[in-house]
């Protein structure tokens, strides 16, 4: 069998030495490379940290864990490309007033931005709309002062308090979103309220007391609101990434 000649290397500094020297540097570059100075991954982002301060409507009275408008907001948020954590800081019979004052409380959870839904109480019982005016002001201002971005979240007045209290209660959420700059959303119960205006029945989408909404009515709800949400969202992330 014929043998395999395997050519001597030459010891001079010729093109034969020198790509030797370069393979052998380059093998030593690597493995320093690899071994000493691995390339940073990028930085991951965290997820945007979105509170939702309001009563039992964002608390989900009445319903699974799971059915609430929180969870069902932030799945469909998520759903929809975001990378988002929602924080629930409904509690069941708050008014403005009640929001208010654990706001210290809530922000102490270093949110990005929050969502206001509040004044159902203070409907139900008749509070002067000028004490829930200046309760939500109260909130925004500490929101501007905190440099978070804020969405504030409306509900229709009855008339069977009068003219003059609906004009005032309705038009408070319009004059502080645009004092403070928040993103409105007129009305949480949309869905119901069109059904209701249009004489349809929507039993389905309510509790049985009447007042709170059901899986189904959150679930319609929220197909409103998410996509509202969402724009909003992306000014947040693009204002965040400077584009």
């Amino acid at each position: 069998m014929q043998d395999f000649l395997v050519p001597k290397r030459s010891s001079a500094y010729g093109l034969s030495g020198l790509g030797d020297k370069l393979r052998r540097g380059i093998g030593a570059l690597i493995c320093t490379l690899g071994l000493g100075f691995s390339v940073a991954a990028p930085a991951e982002t965290a997820p945007l940290r979105l509170v939702a301060l309001g009563d039992s409507l964002t608390q989900g009275y009445g319903l699974t864990q799971g059915d609430g408008l929180v969870p069902q907001l932030e799945a469909w948020l998520q759903d929809a490309g975001h990378d988002v954590i929602l924080i629930n800081a409904g509690v069941s019979g708050d008014t403005t007033a009640g929001g208010l004052s654990r706001l210290d409380w809530t922000l102490a959870d270093e949110p990005d931005a929050m969502m206001i839904a509040l004044g159902g109480n203070d409907l139900l019982r008749g509070i002067d709309p000028a004490n829930s005016r200046a309760n939500l002001q109260a909130i925004l201002e500490r929101l501007q002062a905190e440099d978070l971005p804020a969405l504030l979240i409306g509900l229709p007045a009855p008339g069977n308090y009068g003219p003059e209290f609906r004009d005032a209660f309705e038009a408070m959420y319009v004059e502080l979103a645009e004092e403070y700059g928040a993103v409105r959303y007129p009305n949480l119960l949309q869905p119901i309220s069109d059904k209701h205006e249009l004489g349809l029945s929507y039993s389905e989408l309510m509790q049985d007391d009447r007042i709170h909404p059901s899986a189904a009515g959150v679930q319609a709800i929220v197909e409103a609101l998410g996509p509202v949400v969402s724009d909003w969202l992306r000014q947040i992330e693009a204002e965040d990434t400077g584009s």
